[in-house]
């Protein structure tokens, strides 16, 4: 019988319908390969991209030239831009502000890879170090609320460059689904004096059906309400509302289980397109006592389709305890020698 499951932080219902699904498999989305042109984010096509924010290289080499190891460039369309000031204005019942904000692009690697997996530990450590700086470093715009930090890999799950990249966008309002959460969670504080997301890893890790894998530092696990086959959360073990404040043991370790996890769900998915999104605190604020950063991965195996749309309930086919079994199973070195295309040098 299908199951009906209400998300602790936000109050979002889920409807898992084990019976909708047959094997993992049949929700892949597979990457196709998509290049046809040169590949602007490859080393030696510096040009073709906007101006280098800032970047990790080797010594003695040149802004907008070769020999970096991770990138960071303005985006080509960006959906927000520095200039100018978020002042608000109403128009009888609507409000609208000017589109002021930062659309900032993560080159993580000079080779043409196309998912983090296949980034060494030592390369991801760093990419992650650049998230924390990029975001510590957009906080000091007292014009902006709020950083998002968030990949898109493959087409169906909305990239349109298949080199590997992340992306951050930051805004001068704090985004809606953030609100939720922060609201949920003040809420349950108030409710309980703890923190919703040290409960639940408190929970999980009680009754480990859901966990994928545990360090000292982070649990991964898949949410008792997922909204999507494999969804997956890695959540600190230790309280910490903002990102931008991790320290670089913590780095090391996250490096660690963000390749591990990813590299479970490309084997037993084999591979998917996917997002993953971080999830922090608002810019203007300080440490919370109720809200927790968390990482948020959720393969691009189902679609959305009009009862999502109309209902704002998602149905899941496949059951999170179910979700995390599969992966466990996978072991650490099954998808360290996984190909994912035949592709091009860049």
């Amino acid at each position: 019988m299908p199951d009906l499951r209400k998300d602790p932080i936000v109050g979002r219902w889920v409807i898992i319908a084990e019976n909708r699904a047959n094997r993992p498999q049949d929700y892949t989305a597979a990457f196709q390969a998509q290049r046809k042109r040169p590949c602007p984010f490859c080393e030696g096509n510096e040009h073709l991209t906007p101006d280098e924010i800032t970047a990790c290289r080797a010594s003695g080499t040149q802004r907008n030239r070769e020999g970096w190891r991770i990138r960071v460039v303005g985006n080509k369309y960006p959906a927000l831009v520095l200039e100018g000031d978020p002042h608000q204005h109403q128009d009888g019942l609507y409000k609208a502000m000017d589109g002021v904000g930062a659309h900032e692009v993560i080159v993580e690697s000079p080779r043409h890879i196309v998912t983090t997996s296949e980034l060494a530990e030592k390369e991801l450590r760093e990419v992650l170090a650049v998230y924390r700086d990029r975001l510590d470093a957009l906080r000091q715009d007292g014009r902006l609320a709020y950083g998002l930090i968030f990949k898109n890999v493959g087409a169906a799950a909305g990239a349109s460059l298949e080199h590997l990249h992340s992306q951050l966008i930051a805004t001068p309002v704090v985004p809606v689904s953030v609100q939720e959460e922060i609201a949920g969670s003040l809420a349950f504080y108030r409710d309980r004096g703890n923190c919703v997301y040290c409960e639940m890893l408190g929970q999980e890790l009680a009754s480990p059906c859901r966990v994928v894998l545990k360090t000292p530092r982070f649990v991964a696990f898949e949410p008792f309400a997922s909204r999507f086959p494999f969804e997956t959360w890695v959540v600190p073990a230790r309280h910490a509302s903002h990102y931008e404040d991790i320290g670089n043991a913590e780095i090391e370790e996250l490096a660690g289980v963000m390749k591990q996890v990813l590299g479970k769900i490309e084997t037993v998915l084999e591979p998917p397109a996917y997002n993953y999104v971080v999830h922090t605190a608002p810019f203007d604020v300080q440490h919370l006592a109720h809200y927790h950063w968390h990482i948020e991965i959720m393969p691009r195996v189902t679609g959305v389709a009009g009862f999502e749309w109309g209902a704002g309930f998602h149905i899941n086919p496949v059951a999170p305890e179910q979700a995390a079994a599969l992966l466990r199973e996978v072991a650490p070195d099954r998808h360290q020698s996984k190909t994912f295309l035949t592709r091009e040098t860049g």
